[in-house]
């Protein structure tokens, strides 16, 4: 005989019916079925209470949180979210606690969840991360060490004209220098925009650019007329691999925050797109804080100008003694023991220094830059890699 299947419900029925039939002694009812007396009597009062119904379980959960966000801190955090729609959760908290260091705010987690249930989250496509590199930014350990330029992507304004965003950004301190729409990635404006840049902030050691125009050309250094004339300031042209954009990660990340406040959707021109530039980056510099500077910083609070002023006349190139110094002839070639090499045409009438690093091979340079080794055997200029 298979045994009889029961269950707790069926048991509190059970134990009930035998209460209103016998009307038998609580506690040895409760002896009978095997409960303690708080336990019967605690089903006889639901049952009085609500009837049947009164015998389901019940939620287990607290009627109140001691530990609820209040509700005027809800708000602020709604209302920096509706202010700034690409803050996320840890840009709204390091931003409350800049406000107010001493309360104690949400963690980054429960400003998420709020978020969240306000419906204020967009779910994030997932993607292929790529491993991060410590190289080539390790060395940007102070302001002006690095500084980082780019063409953001180009976007269709209202007007049907094109906009494309220079940017300049210090990358230890994260301040976005400068952020000026151009009608195309041309050398003159381009440089214009440099050019202000030094003139307000001084002169940095690098520029870190990726491999398009302006910033570089097939030429031996990747020479272009803007890297000749940072060369000559004595600020050193750094580029990225072909490829390699996560060499510029903290350009890029700032990329996709200027898209998403500014370039969607555009402006109707130029000049109301210029104008939402400079509202971001005011924004960016001295409202937006930055995990990656510390709780509440703004890159305001870590840059310092450089102690290096933009001159007023570009300086002439100079070298160490001992360097070998020739003076690039027309049609771009020096010669050395009486043989031409040829380098390129943008340093016509500049000087170059050659290092002896070994029998026959000289280090060449212009300025600080490396553009190659000369091989008097092989009659030729080795390029780089």
């Amino acid at each position: 005989m298979p045994w009889k299947e029961t269950c707790a419900m069926n048991e509190r029925q059970l134990f009930i019916e035998a209460w209103l039939a016998s009307g038998e002694n609580v506690r040895r009812l409760c002896r009978r079925f095997n409960i303690s007396p708080k336990t019967g009597y605690k089903w006889i009062n639901r049952f009085k209470a609500e009837g049947f119904a009164g015998m389901m379980d019940r939620s287990r959960a607290r009627l109140t949180q001691s530990h609820q966000t209040p509700e005027a801190v809800v708000a602020q955090i709604l209302e920096l979210k509706h202010r700034h729609p690409d803050w996320g959760p840890v840009t709204i908290g390091s931003n409350l606690y800049r406000a107010d260091p001493a309360l104690p705010w949400p963690a980054d987690s429960t400003i998420g969840e709020i978020l969240k249930r306000h419906g204020l989250v967009k779910p994030r496509r997932k993607r292929h991360k790529v491993p991060p590199q410590s190289q080539p930014l390790a060395h940007a350990r102070e302001p002006n060490d690095v500084w980082s330029g780019d063409f953001k992507g180009q976007f269709v304004m209202g007007d049907g004209r094109i906009c494309y965003p220079l940017t300049l950004t210090d990358n230890c301190s994260r301040l976005l220098i400068s952020c000026q729409g151009l009608p195309g990635p041309r050398l003159k404006p381009s440089m214009a925009v440099y050019e202000r840049a030094f003139r307000e902030y001084g002169l940095p050691r690098r520029i870190r650019t990726d491999n398009g125009f302006p910033f570089a050309m097939v030429t031996l250094g990747g020479l272009t007329p803007l890297s000749v004339w940072l060369v000559k300031l004595d600020v050193l042209p750094e580029r990225i691999d072909p490829g390699c954009p996560q060499q510029n990660g903290r350009h890029e990340r700032m990329h996709r925050t200027l898209k998403a406040s500014t370039a969607s959707p555009p402006r109707g021109n130029l000049s109301a797109q210029q104008r939402a530039f400079n509202r971001f980056r005011q924004e960016y510099n001295e409202v937006r804080t930055h995990q990656g500077l510390g709780k509440g910083i703004c890159p305001i609070d870590r840059y310092q100008p450089s102690p290096r002023p933009y001159p007023d006349r570009i300086p002439e190139l100079s070298y160490p003694d001992g360097y070998q110094v020739r003076k690039v002839k027309c049609g771009g070639y020096i010669k050395l023991h009486g043989h031409a090499y040829y380098l390129s045409r943008q340093i016509i009438g500049d000087h170059v220094g050659l290092e002896l690093i070994g029998l026959d091979l000289w280090q060449l340079y212009f300025g600080r830059l490396k553009l190659g080794v000369i091989d008097e055997r092989l009659k030729s200029v080795i390029r780089p890699n």
